[in-house]
C-alpha cells in the first residue's frame, strides 16, 4: 500500500514541528521491528515525468507489491532542507527505516546531515558518492552504467539516419554525460564510421525551454535522429517527433510520446534494483555501501524496439546486447582519439565501464560536434 500523510513537510517547518509531533503522540520510527518495512522514496520532480524520477518510482511501485511493506513517496522535493525535512517527516511520522533519496543534489549536505542522527536506519542514495571512511555507515551509494545502453541506442540510430547526422541535448559536461554521448556515436559508427553527432549543452539538468531550443537546433543543423541525458526527457522526445527526427529514449521508456518515431531507449532497471534492497532489508541482511551495476546485472535494461526499427538494425542491436550481456563489454575500443586529435585509446586498448573509467572521461571522442568547455 502507499500513505502519502497530508502536508508532511508542512509539519516539520518552524517552530511548528515540535508541536505537531507532540500532538501526535508517540512516534512510530521502529514501525519496522512489528515485521513490516516502511521504505521511503523522494523525488526531485514529477513521478510521471518520463524520466530520471519515473524511472525511480516504477521502482517504487514494484516495491509496493512485495508482502509486508508499505511505501511513503514525495515528488518534486528541492535539493534544498526541503529534502531534509521530508525525510525527518517520513523518518519520525510514517516509521520509514529505509529510505531513497533518489536525487544526485541530497546527498550533501542533506543525507550527511540527517543520516548520522539515526545510526540504526540506512539511507541508500542513487549517484555513487559514497566513500568508505569519510562518509556514515549507515548511509549507502548506489547507480548503474548505463554507456553500453546508449551504445545500443547507437546502433539504432546509426540505421536510421539518412543524413549521417545524429544528435544529443544534454544538460552538463560531467562525465557520465560524456561517457553517454560518446557511447551514443561509437554505437552508430559501429554501423557507419562516417557518422558524427552533435551535442548541445543546456547548462541545467531540467529546463524545458532550453532543450526545446537545443532540439530544434540540432534539428536545423541537418540532425535526423536524437538522444538526451537530462532530467526529464519529454520535451526533448515531443520536440524532435514534431520536427520528424527519429528518437532514442533515455532513464525510462518514452515510447508512448512517439511509437512511429522511437527506436529503443537506455532505460534504469530501479525495479529489480530497490526490490533487492528491501528483501535483503526484510531479511536482516547487510546492504553493501556502494552498489553498481549495468546491463548485464540487471541495474539498465533496453526499451523496446519500435517499428521503425529496420531487421538489419535489429540483428545487430540483438548480437551486440548479447555481447553486453557477457559482462566485459567495452564501449572505449583503440585505436581512439577524442576530437581535439588526442590518442584516447590506443590499438588493443579498451576501457569498460567502472567508476575508475568515469573518473577519467572528461573528452568527446572524434566525431563528436561541440565543446565540454
Amino acid at each position: 500500500m502507499t500513505q502519502t500523510p497530508l502536508s508532511r513537510r508542512a509539519v516539520l517547518k518552524g517552530g511548528a514541528a515540535l508541536a505537531g509531533a507532540a500532538a501526535l503522540g508517540p512516534l512510530p520510527r521502529r514501525a519496522a521491528a512489528s515485521g513490516n518495512l516502511t521504505v521511503g522514496f523522494i523525488y526531485v520532480g514529477a513521478r510521471d515525468d518520463f524520466g530520471y524520477n519515473q524511472a525511480h518510482a516504477e521502482g517504487a511501485a514494484a516495491v509496493k507489491e512485495l508482502e509486508g511493506v508499505t511505501v511513503v513517496e514525495e515528488e518534486n522535493v528541492a535539493e534544498t532542507t526541503d529534502a531534509q525535512k521530508s525525510m525527518e517527516s517520513m523518518i519520525n511520522f510514517d516509521g520509514a527505516t529505509l529510505l531513497f533519496p533518489t536525487s544526485f543534489g541530497y546527498f550533501d549536505p542533506h543525507i550527511l546531515e540527517v543520516a548520522p542522527n539515526y545510526p540504526e536506519l540506512r539511507f541508500q542514495h542513487c549517484g555513487g558518492l559514497w566513500e568508505e571512511g569519510v562518509h556514515p555507515e549507515n548511509v549507502g551509494s548506489y547507480f548503474g552504467y548505463i554507456g553500453t545502453g546508449q551504445y545500443l541506442n547507437g546502433i539504432t540510430a546509426g540505421h536510421a539516419t539518412q543524413t549521417k547526422k545524429i544528435g544529443f541535448v544534454a544538460a552538463k559536461p560531467i562525465p557520465q554525460v560524456l561517457l553517454n554521448i560518446n557511447a551514443y556515436l561509437l554505437g552508430a559508427r559501429a554501423v557507419d564510421p562516417e557518422i558524427t553527432c552533435q551535442v548541445i549543452f543546456t547548462g541545467e539538468w531540467s529546463l524545458a525551454v532550453k532543450e526545446a531550443e537545443a532540439t530544434n537546433a540540432l534539428a536545423d543543423a541537418g540532425c535526423d535522429v536524437v538522444t538526451c541525458h537530462v532530467d526529464g526527457p519529454k520535451v526533448v522526445m515531443e520536440t524532435a517527433a514534431q520536427r520528424g527526427m527519429f528518437l532514442n529514449g533515455y532513464h525510462a521508456d518514452q515510447t508512448a510520446l512517439a511509437p512511429e518515431q522511437y527506436l529503443t531507449g537506455a532505460e534504469w532497471n530501479w525495479a529489480e534494483v530497490y526490490t533487492g534492497m528491501v528483501r535483503a532489508t526484510m531479511a536482516g541482511e547487510p546492504i553493501p555501501n556502494f552498489v553498481r551495476g549495468g546491463l548485464a546485472e540487471g541495474f539498465v535494461k533496453m526499451s523496446p524496439l519500435g517499428s521503425a526499427v529496420s531487421d538489419a538494425a535489429r540483428n545487430q542491436f540483438e548480437a551486440t546486447k548479447a555481447e553486453i550481456l557477457k559482462g566485459g563489454f567495452a564501449v572505449i575500443r583503440g585505436p581512439l582519439k577524442d576530437n581535439k586529435g588526442n590518442v584516447i585509446a590506443a590499438e588493443g586498448e579498451a576501457f569498460a565501464e567502472t567508476d575508475v573509467a568515469l573518473e577519467r572521461m572528461d573528452y568527446l571522442v572524434e566525431g563528436v560536434v561541440g565543446s565540454t568547455s
